[in-house]
């Protein structure tokens, strides 16, 4: 990045790669921050769990974003250990009343300690509840209503859940308030037959790209980053996959007047 400044529009950091007192990573964050506009995107907060909120967390974050300016802070309806124990991963959620009344709670706590809203990002899912009383995507846009926060939607995610749990893609995008979500994310997964892996070292497939479309034409040409963690290609093949992505949001306002199940093929509608 330092040595060839590529044509990027933005980038998005994992805000626990730079909550340090000092050295490299703060000092390339500072250079970078000159030249693009950044996001913050965190992978512990766990702002699902029982546990108590993490303050001296909390207040690393703040002081982050303090010093990188981001146009907005972000991380995931999950929740990522208990009892002081970190699962490291994001687990989902029981979908239920309780579970909204407790997260809305949390993330009014974390907003007006951060002093910002904060953006929640859908997690991908191998699992469900026997307690769920709702769907993942009402209790999605029930808790951004009432906490007043936004939606990170990850595309992927939602074709890897509707696969796993045999749900319609559609109804999922079709449920999520449109003045919520802010940005997107695309990634690629991990096909074991019977089930889908959010993995992110992939390419991007078709249907994944087709529900892209449909989601830009419900939300709007918003934001949109490729995640790659693993498998990582030189850096052209993912400035590829981001200008396919400027395509579809083109290809989409070209077509404004389309309804959005139109760009999902047969075998997504149901």
């Amino acid at each position: 990045m330092l040595e060839h400044w590529p044509a990027l529009d933005w980038l998005e950091i994992i805000s626990e790669n730079f909550m340090v007192r000092g050295g490299r990573p703060l000092y390339v964050i500072d250079r970078i921050r000159e030249r693009y506009p950044i996001v913050m995107h965190g992978v512990s907060l766990s702002i699902g769990t029982t546990d108590p909120l993490n303050f001296d967390y909390l207040r690393d974050l703040k002081a982050l974003a303090e010093r990188v300016r981001p146009a907005w802070v972000s991380d995931h309806l999950c929740w990522t250990g208990v009892g002081g124990k970190n699962a490291h991963d994001l687990l989902p959620l029981p979908y239920t009343e309780e579970t909204i009344e407790h997260v809305v709670a949390r993330v009014r706590l974390v907003q007006d300690f951060l002093e910002r809203p904060i953006v929640l990002e859908n997690v991908s899912s191998y699992l469900t509840y026997r307690d769920s009383t709702g769907s993942e995507w009402d209790c999605l846009a029930e808790i951004a209503r009432r906490a007043d926060c936004y939606i990170l939607l990850d595309v992927n995610n939602v074709y890897v859940s509707a696969f796993n749990h045999r749900f319609d893609a559609m109804d999922y995008l079709l449920a999520i308030p449109v003045d919520r979500v802010v940005q997107f994310h695309l990634a690629g997964h991990t096909d074991n037959g019977t089930h889908l892996l959010d993995t992110h070292d992939h390419p991007i497939i078709d249907p994944v790209w087709r529900l892209y479309a449909a989601a830009v034409r419900r939300f709007g040409p918003l934001s949109t980053l490729i995640e790659r963690d693993d498998h990582i290609p030189e850096l052209p093949e993912v400035a590829a996959e981001a200008e396919h992505a400027r395509r579809i949001q083109k290809q989409v306002d070209d077509e404004a007047f389309a309804e959005p199940r139109a760009f999902l093929a047969d075998d997504q509608r149901a």
